[in-house]
């Protein structure tokens, strides 16, 4: 009899800390509801806002290379100039034709002038009867609109003699190469005496704008709906460690490469100390933010387990686990989605040591 009391008092005494739990000290963190940023870092590509091969526009030999690797030019300056005798030949050969033109065009109009004061002078005679005879004053007339007719013939020689001057001109004017733009020669290809082809696409010189680059960053799909036209964003290069730079988002291609998905972005960036250049590969501090308000506690307040991940609230006083589904940390919170609202009170340190039921003070 003794021995069967013995064991019932001994089960009560296993049995009584598993149904009274002590009460649990904690601290509450209070759920939000906000539009959270952050950044990730994207890679990306300076190139220059405008580049050219500068090539000739007609055959000849280098004459003068007036610029080299590393020359900054303005637009227009020259930078190569050519010979070709062929050209001023033919440019003399265009002012000869218009000279002879203009003195064809000269004669013409003298001619013409001879004809209209007779026909003029029969005219007033024709009006005495019988002075003159009315066939005659029908040839003058005749003669004169034939004049003037050759004149006019005279005077479109004329303008397209001038025009092919204007032409062989400007075909010499070719024979000097200008900047199109302004910028640096970044590489040469070319020395006095070479001869240049114009079929053969051979370029003379590089040039790039340096001062305003391209600043070309692929987004991944998963970030495209973050995209704004005008805003700013940093990023940094590997030649100066610590130092920050600028850029706009300033073209969208608003469509997707179908290998890697992701979108491209161009940005405006000015090179206002000359520490960029094309080529360079930099990170983008590239800024996320959420389309719409996310649920956010503290990181502390979500535990993992193999089996599930929860917070735990109040209830009456005594822990609840709610399940949650984790999302992106921003700093020191978290994102979560599950049956918690915006206001409510978790446990800032949660742990699974903390059961289902237990008081919470």
């Amino acid at each position: 009899m003794h021995s069967h009391k013995k064991v019932a008092l001994l089960a009560v005494a296993f049995c009584l800390p598993s149904i009274a739990q002590p009460p649990a000290r904690v601290e509450f963190a209070t759920v939000v509801s906000r539009n959270p940023s952050r950044t990730i870092s994207l890679p990306a590509e300076l190139a220059p806002f405008l580049q050219a091969d500068i090539e000739a526009r007609v055959p000849g030999y280098i004459e003068h290379v007036l610029v080299d690797r590393g020359s900054n030019v303005r637009k227009g300056q020259l930078l190569v100039e050519l010979s070709a005798p062929e050209l001023k030949a033919q440019t003399a050969a265009a002012e000869s034709t218009l000279h002879q033109a203009e003195a064809d065009e000269g004669q013409a109009e003298a001619q013409a002038a001879a004809v209209e004061s007779t026909f003029v002078r029969l005219q007033e005679a024709s009006k005495t009867p019988g002075a003159i005879a009315e066939n005659e004053l029908v040839q003058a007339e005749k003669q004169r609109d034939a004049a003037r007719s050759v004149v006019e013939s005279r005077k479109a020689a004329t303008r397209a003699a001038l025009e092919r001057l204007h032409a062989t001109q400007e075909t010499q004017g070719y024979l000097r190469v200008t900047a199109p733009f302004d910028g640096t020669i970044t590489d040469r290809f070319v020395h006095p005496g070479m001869l240049v082809q114009t079929n053969a696409h051979m370029s003379l010189l590089k040039l790039q704008q340096t001062g305003h680059l391209r600043l070309t960053v692929p987004v991944p799909e998963t970030y495209v709906g973050h995209v704004v036209h005008g805003a700013s964003v940093t990023f940094h290069i590997a030649a100066q460690p610590g130092k920050s730079y600028i850029a706009k988002i300033a073209r969208i291609a608003r469509a997707l490469d179908s290998q890697n998905r992701t979108m491209m972005v161009e940005l405006d960036a000015y090179n206002k100390d000359g520490t960029l250049a094309p080529g360079m590969y930099p990170s983008v501090d590239w800024p996320v933010s959420s389309a719409e308000p996310l649920l956010l506690v503290p990181s502390t307040s979500v535990v993992s387990t193999t089996e599930r991940t929860f917070v735990i609230t109040s209830v009456n006083g005594h822990a609840h686990w709610v399940d949650v589904r984790k999302g992106t940390a921003f700093g020191e919170q978290v994102a979560i989605r599950g049956n918690v609202k915006q206001g409510e009170k978790v446990l800032k340190r949660a742990s699974d040591e903390v059961r289902e039921g237990t008081p919470l003070l």
